[in-house]
């Protein structure tokens, strides 16, 4: 991976970006984004879009997006949110009882340091399930232990130990609704091998994919054929809020997703570094046209793509097909091990989405 593009990636890893509070992970996205393309703003669903304008006469304004009847108006669309937690209580003592922003489990996040994100200021707090030395007197610990209840850690065991009071809290700002976020000390990106890991590469490294694409499209000197909205989502952790509003208020017939792939045998994908395509997901088929097209292009790129059918997965693009505000959605994914854990991806990859989301870009259709 070129340092430029590592640095990149663990300044996005490093910012917090839960449901509803992306700003952090928006102004690293500007900061890059607004040199590589026509015009950038913030929509009222706090969603960063910039546009390249198309080289094509007229080519957002056609009806459904199209450029001269041919070239269809693509929004790119890479979500800012991260997986989180919220805090539902505080307690009298100052523990704060927390609940999942997005599917993720305690196990998955690892118990240890977090980032308590007060309307004053950022607290760190812990994590904890409490203490292994215990017995059935002490249930929420007992029922989790392997050779007792044999119960599967969840939200209802565990809780944030603070050090502060009820009222120390309060002065902080922290209230229910709070966001509570994987504290940044555990967010440094680990080189293995030919692969990379971090918690987040969903979605940073896919940000990552689409910054690097829009550089290699204003590098190359050449206008895409349609415009193109590049689209920074807020809230896809909990139903694809700023990619549904993006798509029904933005120009375009085609929505592009990118998201990170499961690696498994149960969809013949690994962590390589070949690009994953997507043909279904858990919420809707995706469009054969456009997922054949991304295919083709990656083979005369000599970057072959994996086809894939996720049984369990959602994106931004299907979200907004699902709710009929796309008429046509794509998925182009980066092979990920240990989706929504601790994420592992081939270091060669996110070159070779940028370079397969570049050039379909330019050539959207065969």
């Amino acid at each position: 991976m070129p340092i430029e593009q590592a640095s990149l990636l663990q300044e996005l890893l490093s910012a917090y970006a839960p449901c509803g509070r992306e700003e952090a992970v928006r102004a690293v996205c500007e900061r890059e984004l607004a040199p590589l393309v026509d015009e950038t703003w913030t929509d009222p669903a706090g969603n960063l879009v910039g546009l390249v304008r198309g080289a094509g006469a007229g080519s957002g304004g056609e009806p459904g997006g199209r450029a001269g009847g041919a070239a269809p108006v693509v929004r790119v669309m890479a979500h800012m949110d991260e997986l989180s937690m919220i805090v539902k209580r505080v307690e009298d003592d100052g523990t704060l009882r927390v609940e999942q922003l997005g599917v993720m489990y305690p196990g998955n996040f690892g118990l240890g340091p977090v980032a308590v994100l007060g309307d004053e200021r950022e607290l760190t707090g812990i994590l904890t399930l409490g203490s292994e030395h215990t017995t059935a007197e002490t249930t929420r610990v007992w029922e989790t232990k392997p050779d007792q209840g044999d119960k599967a850690m969840d939200w209802s065991h565990v809780h944030v130990f603070t050090g502060l009071s009820a009222q120390e809290l309060a002065a902080a700002g922290v209230h229910p609704g709070t966001r509570v976020c994987v504290h940044r000390s555990k967010r440094t990106l680990v080189e293995l091998g030919e692969h990379v890991g971090s918690w987040f590469m969903d979605d940073r490294a896919l940000i990552t994919v689409a910054l690097t694409a829009a550089r290699l499209l204003r590098e190359g000197g050449r206008r895409p054929a349609a415009d193109v909205y590049f689209v920074f989502t807020t809230s896809e952790e909990m139903g694809g809020v700023g990619a549904s509003y993006a798509a029904r208020v933005l120009p375009g017939d085609v929505t592009l997703a990118l998201d990170v792939g499961p690696a498994e045998a149960e969809y013949r994908t690994a962590v390589d570094e070949a690009p994953i395509v997507a043909y279904a997901d858990a919420a809707v088929v995706y469009d054969v046209g456009v997922a054949d097209h991304l295919c083709r292009l990656g083979a005369e790129l000599g970057l072959p793509p994996t086809p894939a059918v996720f049984s369990s997965f959602e994106s931004d693009a299907s979200q907004a097909k699902s709710k009929g505000l796309s008429a046509q959605a794509a998925l182009l994914c980066l092979p990920t091990l240990s989706t929504h854990g601790y994420e592992v991806v081939h270091a060669r990859a996110i070159g070779n989405c940028a370079r397969l989301l570049a050039a379909y870009l330019h050539r959207p259709v065969p």
